[in-house]
């Protein structure tokens, strides 16, 4: 079964749970069907949950677990995964601006490989695809209209009528879930980013706290961010012959690497003009990192989790006792 008919069976089932979700659906004048998590609807873990599952083609095994800030315990997501390569970087990463007159979206999900988004990608990790359906996961704060799907569904090569979308905001907490739920292909896209062959890598676990919703969605944003770059951890099972080059990525590869390390992305971001591309993107990396070299039978660890900076980003106010 292919990445967008196992991402459109976690849609339907979606669906299905839509009411227990707190999401909405809606079906578009040319049939799209749109499951909104957190633009208007409440959604929740729950929703949250279901987007990152749709993410990953359901390739990965998503839960919410807990993560000790010291002064405080936070809800945040655990993931793992036995194809990280196909269902981290062929689905979930976000490489997809979907830009349709004013609206705006980052589009993520099996859709990307039917729309021929980083072909080189695709043949570094030598997958195609062909499907009659495809689904995408959008984060936005407005719900697509006909014009938007249409456009997806050109680039994809199918039916309007089977396209599924799902939308949330980056100020919502089902976006805020997804967000964090990307910990173990941060990891895997920045290894991609230094030429590194991610087919190496056999399976990946990681684990990220989720951002409370700390202001608007440029805010929210930034302390979604955060909960990577200063709290997430990985872990990776490889096998990768040339352990000294091998050392030398995993050094790289942490996100306390980048000249932008140590303060809350927000002020980065501000301080650049709110412009990605005055950025340094080495920033964009787990704060910790395991390999375990399956050939040497050695692990290795690099970096660290900055808890100073998540408990600035995260603006948590510890209530002192009288």
């Amino acid at each position: 079964m292919g990445l967008n008919d196992l991402g459109f069976e976690v849609f339907e089932e979606m669906v299905d749970f839509a009411e227990d979700l707190q999401v909405d659906v809606m079906e578009l004048e040319n049939g799209a069907v749109v499951v909104d998590a957190g633009v208007k609807a409440a959604g929740g873990f729950g929703a949250g949950i279901y987007l990152s599952r749709i993410c990953m083609a359901d390739l990965a095994d998503v839960q919410i677990t807990s993560m000790d800030l010291g002064r405080a315990s936070l809800p945040a997501v655990q993931v793992s995964t036995d194809h990280p390569a196909l269902s981290c970087m062929g689905s979930q990463c976000a490489m997809w601006q979907v830009k349709v007159g004013k609206y705006f979206a980052m589009g993520s999900g099996p859709a990307r490989v039917l729309a021929g988004m980083t072909r080189d990608l695709y043949e570094r990790i030598g997958f195609e695809e062909s499907s009659d359906v495809a689904v995408i996961v959008l984060e936005s704060d407005r719900i697509p209209d006909e014009d938007v799907a249409g456009h997806i569904a050109e680039r994809c090569g199918i039916d309007p009528g089977d396209l599924r979308i799902a939308v949330a905001s980056t100020d919502s907490l089902a976006g805020l879930v997804q967000v964090s739920a990307r910990v173990v292909e941060t990891g895997l896209h920045k290894l991609f980013s230094m030429g590194f062959d991610i087919t190496t890598i056999n399976s990946g676990w990681g684990r990220a706290p989720i951002a409370p919703v700390v202001g608007d969605a440029t805010m929210c944003m930034g302390a979604s961010n955060d909960a990577i770059i200063y709290g997430g951890e990985t872990y990776y099972n490889l096998a990768y012959e040339d352990i000294e080059a091998l050392s030398d990525y995993l050094r790289a590869m942490p996100s306390l690497a980048s000249r932008d390390y140590g303060i809350p992305f927000y002020k980065t971001f501000k301080a650049a003009g709110f412009d990605f591309f005055k950025v340094d993107h080495n920033v964009f990396a787990p704060a910790r990192v395991v390999m375990n070299e399956l050939g040497s039978r050695r692990t290795m660890v690099a970096g660290r989790i900055n808890l100073p900076v998540l408990m600035e980003s995260f603006r948590l106010e510890v209530m002192e006792e009288d």
